[in-house]
């Protein structure tokens, strides 16, 4: 009785030894599995970093490039030359029944921020009458 009991210990020993040698190699495995695919993965990044991503901008270029030099080209009728051109500003050029003491000063900003106009620094909303007392030509 006493073999049956060693064999059998000897059996689950060996059965144990041939288990624990199953994960190893499947976890060596697992391990050499993960190197490659992580090398795929970085000839790939390398790959689309090199081809893809100068191709990519190289089209956007393509794009946008035109549009902004027809945006920094664009000259606007009414725009003075020292003026830039700012969507979201609009300019206001004083007139005989707007403003009538402004025109050709050199000082009227006319400008609109936030719905109000800004006529000048000295006269922010304007003089009343046809002439400024700060009154300075923009010919110089």
């Amino acid at each position: 009785m006493e073999d049956w009991s060693n064999e059998f210990v000897k059996s689950i020993e060996a059965a144990v030894i041939e288990v624990e040698k199953f994960f190893i190699d499947a976890t060596e495995e697992f391990n050499h599995i993960m190197d490659d695919l992580t090398q795929f993965s970085e000839e790939i990044a390398e790959e689309v970093q090199n081809k893809l991503v100068p191709d990519l901008d190289q089209f956007l270029n393509d794009i946008f490039e035109p549009i902004l030099d027809i945006y920094l080209d664009l000259e606007l009728d009414g725009i003075e030359e020292e003026e830039t051109f700012d969507p979201f500003v609009t300019y206001v050029h004083p007139s005989a029944t707007q403003n009538p003491a402004c025109r050709g000063c050199n000082h009227y900003h006319g400008k609109i921020y936030g719905g109000n106009l800004l006529v000048c620094g000295m006269h922010p909303l304007g003089v009343e009458g046809d002439s400024c007392p700060d009154w300075e030509s923009d010919h110089d």
